[in-house]
């Protein structure tokens, strides 16, 4: 099944994202996730194959199109890879170049966002810090004017590809509290009072590094500051909007892979004397999980396409991320119940799937975070 907004442009980039995962990352998908990394060099060959610089500008080494592009080709990476790991990992820039390409400098943007999109760079967001998870406004990072540098003191944690990123986009204070003292500032690996606190293990998403980071006297050229001093919410905000419908698009993608294993598991399996699919109770399960991602998807194609509209919806894409996130863990959670005790083997898809749901409803804010954002715009 297909988004509602697909075109053959979209079909055509379904089918180079499902070769390049059928390639470069489905012989060694449940290696990597063992490993808990995957090599350096596929962002290279991800680069190469034009994977990384889809919805980019072709001006900064990007391939054009737009969000609907990056739903198609992150949703046949995950079929087809069967890692969703490796593909989170391989796409963190995907939430830590958009505020450089909208709020940077040419020269910026040429420092920052062409060699990521060539795959000679990582990119990660710096956001989250230990002290508060979705408070936002309450970020406790200060950067604090010395010239023609900051001085950078503080944490963040759950950080996307941060044990090796290059460079991370970092939210930081400069003003007072709230949300209007906040600015972005990018700040490179290398830098003295820059470390990688701690890498955190997860329960999923084992292929991508997860870090924890700090900054002690972290001298950072203002030069790296991204927009306007004490603007930086703004651009947080504006960021969360695509990574919710991104979240909802992963999601989908999760499902989609879950029911088909599941599909194929159910055909293949006996008990009493014949398959699992011959039991009604099974038959049911998976109507019920292709009913649930096919809501979520059209609900994901009316948020994309209002989205690319130039609508501002942040109701809409809260629903949307819920919407989906909720999809995703029932599916799952079937997919597992079908595969019986063979679910819960880590030698099956369907169990790695499992863990690497538990996360969306949490990243890219909450979903009682979302519940608010919808309940203000309903004004209750």
């Amino acid at each position: 099944m297909s988004y509602l907004f697909e075109t053959e442009e979209h079909t055509e980039l379904r089918r180079t994202a499902r070769r390049f995962a059928e390639t470069h990352i489905a012989p060694y998908s449940r290696a990597w996730e063992e490993a808990c990394e995957f090599p350096r060099e596929l962002y290279g060959l991800a680069a190469q194959a034009g994977m990384l610089g889809i919805s980019y500008p072709e001006h900064l080494g990007g391939h054009a199109g737009d969000l609907s592009h990056a739903l198609v080709a992150s949703e046949e990476l995950v079929l087809a890879g069967h890692s969703v790991g490796t593909c989170t990992g391989l796409h963190s820039h995907g939430i830590a170049l958009p505020p450089i390409v909208a709020h940077g400098t040419p020269a910026q943007q040429e420092r920052f966002v062409t060699p990521v999109l060539r795959g000679e760079k990582i990119a990660a967001l710096g956001i989250t810090e230990p002290s508060g998870g979705s408070d936002v406004a309450s970020l406790r990072t200060r950067a604090v004017r010395d010239g023609d540098h900051y001085l950078v003191n503080g944490s963040k944690t759950f950080i996307t590809s941060g044990c090796r990123a290059d460079f991370v986009t970092c939210a930081v204070r400069t003003g007072g509290p709230g949300h209007g003292g906040i600015s972005m500032l990018v700040i490179e690996r290398g830098t003295p009072g820059f470390t990688v606190s701690k890498k955190l293990e997860k329960t999923g998403w084992w292929a991508s590094d997860t870090a924890e980071l700090s900054f002690a006297e972290c001298r950072v050229p203002v030069a790296n500051l991204i927009g306007e001093e004490n603007m930086g919410f703004y651009a947080i905000m504006t960021n969360f909007a695509t990574e919710r419908i991104y979240i909802a698009g992963q999601c989908i993608a999760i499902a989609e892979l879950a029911y088909r294993e599941s599909v194929k598991y159910a055909r293949e399996r006996e008990a009493f004397g014949k398959t699992l699919m011959a039991f009604q109770v099974t038959r049911h399960k998976l109507a019920d999980m292709k009913s649930r991602i096919a809501a979520a998807r059209a609900l994901t194609s009316e948020a994309t396409t209002r989205h690319l509209r130039g609508e501002q919806n942040p109701s809409l894409y809260a629903m949307t991320k819920n919407v989906a996130t909720d999809m995703c863990g029932f599916v799952v959670d079937h997919a597992v119940q079908i595969h019986g005790g063979n679910g819960y083997m880590r030698e099956y898809l369907v169990e790695r799937l499992y863990r690497d749901a538990r996360i969306y409803p949490i990243g890219g804010g909450t979903r009682e975070i979302m519940n608010e954002i919808i309940a203000k715009a309903e004004g209750y």
